[in-house]
């Protein structure tokens, strides 16, 4: 229990540096660039470290799914947010290409928003990580150990070259970075479309999600209701694309309030209910 205080501590203080390095960045960006490009980065900042939460909740299934130990968590997050920095570029750099040949597409990209927005608070059915259809097609395709292997991604076996789960695991986290891309990138797009505030926002989100899985991972059952306060702001980001065809503007600090106040709030609403739940099952 000490030791669960202590990580937990050392992981929130890790956040918390993080979040201060991005915020000094941004600092450096309005004595540089101006306000109004500090404003672009911050609002960018928010936006993918809101959408950081639940990406966090995907790779902690994924983990508990497949039976990942602590250690092997370590090398695999490593990787997985090695592979999201590079993804992330190419996302962003040939999406900013294809917006400015096509305008419209923000349009689109603002539909997908929504409805991906909307989806999040329609009931699924449980299913896990493990028994995925693409966890089941690298299984199939490649051949395993059947255990893990310490921290391992391949053995060698009578001279016959293996991999072990945890890179199935690896690659089922950088599937899923891909899938998180095609929300955040076009979500970030609602507030700036300029190169260097796009790329900066989203790697100082990324940088930190080490630390913050491990928050996440000892707390995640108070934050059940984060994931509401995600779709809100995916339907949000998508109403402030789609609006630019009505002629209607939001402005960025105005943008800024709005996602905090709806981040802020999922996480209140669902620490009140989960310590409400916690009382009724103790009394």
């Amino acid at each position: 229990m000490v030791e669960q205080s202590q990580n937990l501590r050392k992981s929130l203080i890790g956040v918390l540096i993080f979040v201060g390095s991005a915020a000094i960045f941004g600092i450096g960006i309005w004595l540089v660039l101006g306000a109004a490009k500090a404003l672009e980065y911050f609002g960018g900042y928010l936006i993918e470290f809101s959408l950081s939460l639940d990406n966090m909740f995907v790779f902690l299934s994924i983990f508990i799914a497949n039976g990942v130990a602590l250690k092997a968590q370590h090398k695999a997050l490593n990787y997985g947010i090695a592979g999201a920095v590079v993804l992330r570029f190419l996302f962003i750099f040939f999406g900013l290409q294809l917006i400015s040949r096509f305008g419209w597409l923000l349009y689109v990209f603002g539909v997908i928003l929504i409805v991906s927005g909307s989806l999040m608070f329609k009931e699924e059915k449980e299913a896990t990580p493990k028994d995925s259809k693409i966890m089941g097609v690298i299984r199939k395709k490649l051949r395993f150990t059947p255990d893990y292997v310490e921290e391992k991604l391949f053995v060698r076996l009578d001279k016959k070259l293996f991999v072990t789960p945890l890179f199935a695991v690896i690659l089922l986290i950088e599937f899923s970075d891909i899938i998180f891309a095609l929300d955040s990138v076009p979500a970030i797009f609602s507030i700036t479309t300029d190169l260097l505030i796009v790329y900066t926002s989203n790697i100082f989100a990324i940088l930190g999600l080490r630390q913050l899985y491990f928050v996440i991972q000892h707390l995640h059952a108070r934050f059940a209701y984060v994931k509401y306060g995600v779709g809100l702001l995916l339907i949000f980001t998508g109403l402030k694309l789609g609006g630019g065809l009505f002629h209607l503007h939001i402005d960025n600090l105005l943008s800024i309030l709005i996602i905090l106040f709806i981040i802020t709030s999922s996480i209140i609403i669902s620490m009140i209910v989960s310590g409400r739940k916690k009382k009724d099952a103790n009394p």
